[in-house]
């Protein structure tokens, strides 16, 4: 039986002619990696997101919608918070840009937040484990890992295998006035935002086999470090207006 993996489409037109050409092959599995910054929590629910949260309409939506319309077998994977080798965008070198410039580590709130870091290896392992499986087929599936760590503790782990201390500096998100073209950007939601992979666990046999305890060492060096992150020209001008160490 064939099965087709979309790890591009990012939205319904874009997925159209991959779509309609699985649909002419016969495949037995659509697997679409999607994104789980579509869901959308209710105000003050913290706990582990499951497939089963409300969402957003974004592109990607869409693009589940319009592979379930075709009448595809398919199956959707919703990644949150990636690293690994070939990464696009990001989400750790906010922390290692500060952190290995003796800046302090703007962090919303408590920092006590819960957040999920996956490896790429982990989302692909658990794409794969789909492939050929009925019981995937017509089922939504958190990409993530089941080890959590906070906000604090991720800019703990940067600054230990940077070598180099850290000072994580807590601020109010609601707390400053935002200059006109203000563009700082915290990588995750200012408040605790993780997806659960109990349902890749229990229907797909998913385990992972890193941890970003284990990773970050290899990140720093591999990733930020090798590809120009001490090089940077780098301006934390906005990161003072948050900290409030500037009139706004």
């Amino acid at each position: 039986a064939r099965s087709a993996i979309d790890n591009w489409s990012k939205s319904p037109e874009a997925i159209a002619p991959y779509a309609t050409a699985a649909k002419a092959w016969g495949v037995s599995n659509y697997a679409y990696v999607s994104s789980a910054g579509m869901y959308t929590p209710d105000k003050g629910d913290y706990g582990a997101v499951g497939e089963e949260c409300a969402v957003k309409s974004s592109g990607q939506r869409q693009a589940e919608e319009k592979i379930a319309e075709m009448g595809l077998p398919f199956s959707y994977f919703r990644p949150q918070y990636i690293y690994g080798p070939a990464q696009g965008k990001s989400y750790l070198a906010f922390f290692f840009d500060r952190i290995t410039r003796g800046r302090p580590v703007p962090v919303p709130n408590g920092g006590d937040q819960l957040v999920t870091m996956t490896h790429a290896a982990d989302n692909a392992a658990m794409v794969a484990a789909a492939v050929g499986n009925e019981a995937a087929v017509g089922e939504a599936f958190n990409c993530a890992t089941p080890s959590l760590v906070t906000y604090d503790d991720l800019v703990r782990l940067c600054a230990g295998a940077a070598g180099k201390e850290c000072e994580i500096a807590h601020y109010d998100p609601a707390g400053f006035d935002k200059p006109d073209g203000f563009k700082y950007k915290f990588p995750f939601r200012d408040t605790p935002f993780y997806v659960s992979a109990d349902k890749a666990s229990r229907l797909l046999g998913f385990s992972p086999a890193h941890s970003i305890a284990d990773d970050i060492s290899w990140y720093y060096s591999e990733q930020y470090v090798a590809k120009g992150g001490l090089d940077k020209e780098l301006d934390f001008a906005e990161d003072d207006v948050v900290l409030g160490r500037v009139p706004a």
